[in-house]
């Protein structure tokens, strides 16, 4: 599965962006997908995750209540809608499938997409 993450781009603080995540060739539909950020100088980071039928998320604590995780299996995309963004926000997000349910651990993860840079200006 060849994953692609997009939509993102510089924003001021407050404001909102939607990234997607979406495949050329096989389905997402089979898989959770994760998405994940890394700062220049940080490590990777859990965002949060939405399960296969999309009936199950879970955020990480730094965006709980600002961004929102879901799913079109018929378009075969994830989504992560991102509110009231902060310039602590700013960082690289990437996607990832899993078929595993530890979903915050980036090791559980097999596939990953190339990321989409988010810029947050103060």
């Amino acid at each position: 599965v060849q994953l692609q993450a997009f939509g993102g781009g510089l924003v001021q603080a407050g404001e909102s962006l939607k990234l997607s995540c979406s495949t050329s060739g096989r389905t997402v539909s089979g898989y959770h997908v994760g998405w994940f950020r890394q700062a220049p100088g940080k490590e990777r980071e859990f965002v949060g995750a939405v399960s296969r039928s999309g009936v199950s998320t879970y955020s990480s604590d730094s965006v709980k209540g600002r961004f929102t995780i879901s799913r079109s299996n018929a378009k075969n995309t994830v989504y992560l809608q991102m509110n009231v963004l902060k310039p602590e926000d700013t960082a690289v997000y990437y996607c990832a499938t899993t078929v595993r349910t530890d979903w915050n651990r980036a090791m559980a993860y097999h596939n990953w997409g190339q990321g989409t840079l988010v810029t947050v200006s103060s």
